[in-house]
């Protein structure tokens, strides 16, 4: 979760901010033994990857403040504390949750969006639990039951159109069981005959939901190409 690498990324940062404002950072220092090398090396890691973590904020860091608590926390300067130790747990925990509502909430107003506007295209039709689909091809043959493997070549994209799989790309169709699937598959291939063709558009609740998967983020609106090739012998 980007909140909890933020916070890591606070503390192993104290270290830095220290040296940069002690301006050791402008000058090369000795490393002259083990330790010397892999205190560089922590300092290194915890730098780079704390500018990462800064550049998730949507929110630009008053680095300044930052650098003066960093070097009054380290030094064990509590008359300095501008802030009472006790407050700073909530402090963060009230600002990232608050953060998190927000970015839940621009994503849930994306997605409506997104969904509406699907809907407006010609073709498109929508089940009861929100599903959009657009036949491109009709099928003749058996429509899979939930238990039955078919045989399928797909593509799938994100709303901004990055394919993050495709079977037709690897050039080789695949095998699963209906039924064991997201729900947005699983509702669409026990409606599909052999021979179809759809363009699925699967809400983010009948998809991943707010989990990331590989490439996919949390509360991913999912777009398919899919080919339903047979229905297989079960395995």
């Amino acid at each position: 979760m980007k909140t909890t690498k933020i916070l890591i990324g606070l503390a192993l940062a104290a270290g830095i901010a220290f040296s940069s404002c002690q301006e050791v950072a402008k000058k090369n220092v000795r490393l002259t033994n083990e330790i010397d090398t892999v205190s560089y090396a922590l300092g290194l890691s915890a730098g780079t990857g704390y500018a990462q973590n800064l550049s998730d904020l949507p929110i630009e860091i008053n680095k300044e403040a930052l650098i003066s608590a960093f070097i009054k926390g380290l030094k064990g300067d509590t008359a300095g504390y501008q802030i009472n130790q006790d407050d700073l747990l909530p402090i963060l925990q009230t600002f990232f949750s608050n953060m998190q509502k927000q970015e839940r909430e621009d994503t849930e107003l994306r997605n409506t969006q997104i969904l509406y506007e699907n809907r407006q295209k010609e073709g498109v039709q929508q089940t009861a639990s929100g599903l959009q689909f657009r036949i491109i091809t009709e099928g003749k043959g058996k429509i899979p039951a939930k238990e039955d493997y078919v045989r399928v070549h797909y593509t799938g994209r994100l709303a901004d159109g990055t394919i993050f799989d495709s079977s037709i790309e690897r050039g080789r169709p695949e095998e699963f069981p209906a039924g064991a699937l997201i729900p947005g598959w699983t509702e669409a291939l026990t409606m599909m005959p052999v021979g179809s063709e759809w363009e699925l558009v699967i809400p983010s609740y009948l998809g991943y939901g707010e989990s990331p998967v590989g490439n996919i983020p949390g509360n991913s609106v999912l777009f398919f190409e899919v080919q339903l090739l047979d229905i297989v012998k079960k395995k």
